[in-house]
């Protein structure tokens, strides 16, 4: 594990919960960040420092830096989102094997006994609680319990389980008496975007390439579904075709079929620049069901180890609606572009270049436009690379061996269709939140823009369109996308013949996850 020195300390100290898991530091194993009021103003005191040799990792920490004074110190988040506090006390990242069980449980128990301080300091901070988000991160909190283990010490369960119960009651009230304003205004969100990624933001501008890239993905999905159902109009085709999907019982296994298609065609194209490490799939813990999939790779300070893909499959109390649109996120079309987006050639991909990338800088600290603009990117690339022909060849193979029945169903075709509909809905979220947190869109305006540019209609329509309030970044994925695709065109023109994927790729993950605006250093260097 790298040595932080003082100045890249102090950058880590005021994001624990990453530092712990993304970036496997477990220096943070059982402890939990001060988060209070006066926590963080000491925190923000301490960064600063000595410039680093490198020029580039001197600016990825300026942003790094400039990116906590903006949340912290301007927005002050800690005061407004329950997320800050929620993953001081998350108990999740133990359950993976990255040290021997014993010490594992030493660090989940010492952690849960700083539960009761973080969870009154979190009750006394989030001052400025509104409705919507508290509403929205309502289930998370509540998953938090299901981490505690049943046989802690009665000594330590009860109090931790009780500041517990106190910061969902916090979280409820908040919900039904809260504001129910939680936009952020045009200038903050720029403000926010440009801190965090180094680059200075237009909106207008960015609004205008996020209707641009809608008009794109409209045309290449009429193109791939008018070669599965001719004729026919696209976005009813496709909200036929996402019916079609495996029961909560059988979505874990197409997951590992996807992501062991991933891996190895991601392996055979050479599409990054390293294919080390195992994928396991499974279920999500209870604290992270707030997401349909997610991906936990093995930090980069961290021992070796495997990366969990967790898939949450539907509440079986839920409403049957409910499940059904739910279980159609992974779909027989959209499955496969999930798996390319969260493993191969994505995120679990990224993870392995993460390790070996140089210097504590570009292996502590990530750019989150970075990360999913990556993965994103990574969907569409698998289109240009012919994963789908790939797929559909080594699916019918497997089907002559025995493997299940109405696999004969998928098609390069559907393959292509499941990645524009997910870029659709990604880059809608982008228009979204630029609207709404400008005061263009209301979200009523945002619900009817998903319905008509997605798949999307009704409750889940109403509900990506609320979650642009309480999660104003969430375009990142398409304006990381578009940044990476842009960069690459710039290497194809200054690299000319001597411009290759594998090239461009390595040149960029040896970045690590830098911010958007640090890119062009790939070039300089590649």
């Amino acid at each position: 594990m790298d040595e932080l020195p003082a100045r890249l300390r102090a950058i880590a100290d005021l994001q624990t919960p990453e530092m712990r898991e993304g970036a496997g530091r477990h220096e943070y194993d059982g402890t939990t960040g001060d988060m209070s009021g006066e926590g963080v103003r000491a925190g923000l005191a301490r960064l600063g420092g000595e410039a680093l040799e490198d020029p580039h990792d001197e600016a990825h920490a300026r942003v790094a830096e400039e990116a906590l004074r903006c949340l912290y110190g301007e927005l002050e988040v800690h005061r407004s989102n329950p997320l800050v506090h929620l993953g001081e006390l998350d108990l999740a990242g133990y359950d993976r094997g990255y040290a021997p069980e014993e010490e594992r449980r030493r660090a989940r128990l010492d952690q849960l006994k700083a539960w009761p301080d973080a969870a009154d300091r979190a009750v006394e901070t989030l001052d400025r609680l509104n409705a919507p988000i508290a509403e929205a991160l309502l289930p998370a909190a509540r998953g938090l319990a299901e981490g505690v283990p049943a046989d802690a010490p009665e000594g330590v369960r009860r109090p931790a389980l009780d500041a517990h119960a106190a910061l969902v009651a916090h979280l409820e009230e908040a919900a039904r008496d809260g504001d129910p304003d939680a936009t952020l205004g045009g200038p903050a969100l720029a403000r926010l975007m440009g801190a965090c990624d180094g680059v200075e933001v237009d909106l207008g501008r960015l609004a205008e390439r996020a209707d641009a890239e809608r008009d794109r993905l409209m045309e290449r999905l009429a193109d791939s579904v008018s070669r599965i159902a001719p004729g026919r109009p696209p976005l009813e085709t496709v909200r036929e075709l996402v019916r079609d999907h495996p029961g909560p019982e059988g979505v874990l296994e197409e997951a590992r079929t996807w992501t062991r298609l991933a891996v190895d065609f991601t392996r055979e194209r050479g599409l990054a620049p390293h294919h080390d490490g195992r994928v396991r799939v499974s279920a999500a813990p209870e604290s992270r069901r707030w997401s349909t999939a997610m991906m936990a790779w093995p930090g980069p300070a961290e021992d070796d180890g495997d990366s969990h893909y967790y898939i949450t499959p539907p509440d079986p109390a839920w409403p049957e609606q409910d499940r059904e649109e739910w279980l159609e996120m992974f779909s027989a079309t959209t499955l496969p572009a999930v798996c390319v987006h969260e493993v191969a050639p994505g995120h679990h991909s990224h993870g392995r270049a993460l390790r070996r990338a140089p210097g504590p800088v570009r292996r502590s600290f990530f750019s989150t436009a970075f990360i999913e603009g990556w993965a994103h990117y990574a969907e569409e690339l698998c289109v240009e690379e012919g994963f789908g022909p790939y797929a559909q060849e080594r699916i019918a193979e497997e089907r002559a061996l025995g493997d299940a029945e109405g696999r004969e169903r998928f098609t390069a075709a559907h393959f292509e269709t499941g990645v524009w509909v997910e870029a659709l809905i990604r880059v809608t979220r982008l228009a979204v939140a630029i609207g709404v947190h400008t005061g263009e869109m209301t979200v009523q305006d945002a619900a009817r823009r998903f319905a008509s540019d997605t798949p999307l209609a009704g409750p889940a329509a109403l509900s990506e369109a609320r979650r642009a309030v309480f999660d104003p970044t969430y375009g990142r994925y398409t304006w990381g996308k578009l940044e990476i695709q842009a960069l690459r065109e710039r290497a194809r023109e200054r690299w000319a013949e001597g411009f290759t994927l594998q090239r461009f790729h390595a040149a960029l993950l040896d970045l690590g996850a830098p911010p958007l605006g640090l890119m062009g250093t790939a070039l300089e260097r590649g």
